[in-house]
């Protein structure tokens, strides 16, 4: 075999995960090729139109809370490739029964709407949104006690409230509008509110709403895997579409093979050669153990006309929670950690052709149509 034309490293799978490896290899000069099984790339990160013509659908993701703060996003000219970000004047609507609790960019506009709960909601949020660079890039990077003494009390800080359960952090409201609004952040964890860290989750998807808002790629997610894919070719990397794996052995020869795949997929793919390795008894174990999340069911809908919300400032944000109070969305994640269906699931509802037009068709006759698409879950879909 002629050494030199050895790829360095193969991908399987071309979700943002797969396209971020390949990417981080080719910048270091590697030699890599990306597969993925689909005719486009992206995975989950994909768009397309599901319902009528001219009508753009996301898959999966539909809006990026972190995308735009993405550290290794950020170190990337995805805008050279087609990347722009839309960002909706309201980040969040919840709508409640009288009218709907809002996360606007601006945190102490939120905390003024919020009545007697804006001390508690400034004093919970506010050093989050203040120390947002420090606390992104320590959960986006490997574990580590920060040294610097700023960086080491923000830490500190965050941490402290953010092992607790949702439910507990909550205490410290009073009005139904902010426990609504931190219980809907919340639910993205997919876990009972009762469960240690999901208080992490509400604190976190509240502060990137101030910090750097919840936009929405213009075009579709499709656009974040595209610009992706684009760049990764910029840095002679190839890819192959359309080409299922089904073994390991029919991959071409290469220094290393990385899986952007689930367990059993890698199972069924590698798991003869890894039986073979010594020492990976421990590791298949972990990967036939696995344990799946709950799943969700999503609905694409092509509508004639804006949602008809009863709080008309729900129009304003390409995000909607619609759960109902924190007791409500409580009860619902519960059900759905105990392995049953709820009665009334928290739903995360998306309406990006309201703040981007290549969403929907823009013909005369059909200008005032909307393009909604709405993640109808069992727990709440990210």
């Amino acid at each position: 075999m002629n050494r030199s034309a050895l790829l360095d490293a193969i991908v399987v799978g071309s979700g943002p995960n797969g396209l971020a490896a390949a990417i981080t290899l080719a910048r270091a000069g590697r030699s890599v090729r990306l597969v993925e099984s689909e005719a486009t790339v992206g995975g989950g990160c994909r768009s397309g139109e599901l319902t009528l013509p001219g009508f753009v659908h996301d898959i999966c993701s539909a809006v990026h809370p972190l995308g735009r703060s993405s550290p290794f996003f950020a170190q990337l000219p995805l805008d050279r490739y087609g990347l722009g970000w839309v960002e909706p004047p309201v980040q969040v609507a919840h709508p409640l029964d009288d009218g709907a609790a809002l996360l606007l960019r601006d945190l102490e506009a939120t905390a003024h709407r919020l009545g007697p709960d804006a001390g508690a909601y400034l004093d919970l949020v506010g050093p989050a949104v203040r120390d947002w660079d420090v606390i992104i890039n320590d959960l986006t990077g490997p574990f580590r006690i920060p040294l610097h003494p700023r960086k080491l009390a923000a830490a500190a800080g965050f941490g402290l409230r953010a092992v607790q359960p949702l439910t507990r952090l909550a205490r410290r409201f009073k009005t139904p509008a902010a426990r609504a609004l931190l219980a809907g952040c919340g639910a993205h964890s997919m876990l009972a509110l009762t469960e240690p860290l999901t208080g992490a989750f509400g604190l976190i998807f509240l502060a990137s709403g101030h910090a750097v808002g919840w936009p929405i790629p213009a075009g579709g997610s499709q656009r974040i895997a595209d610009a992706l894919a684009a760049y990764l070719t910029s840095l002679g990397g190839t890819i192959a579409l359309g080409q299922r794996v089904s073994s390991i052995d029919e991959l071409a020869p290469s220094r290393a093979v990385l899986f952007d795949l689930t367990p059993r997929q890698l199972l069924d793919i590698a798991g003869e050669r890894l039986r073979l390795r010594p020492g990976s008894g421990l590791y298949l174990r972990q990967l036939r153990g696995f344990r799946y999340g709950p799943g969700s069911f999503k609905l694409d809908l092509a509508l004639d006309g804006p949602v008809p919300w009863k709080d008309p400032a729900v129009l304003r944000s390409a995000t909607v929670h619609v759960g109902g109070t924190l007791e409500e969305i409580a009860a619902s994640e519960q059900a759905v950690a105990t392995g049953e269906v709820p009665e009334r699931p928290f739903v995360l509802l998306a309406q990006p052709s309201l703040f981007d037009p290549s969403r929907a068709p823009s013909d005369t006759r059909r200008r005032a149509r909307r393009s909604v698409a709405v993640p109808s879950a069992v727990s709440a879909s990210t």
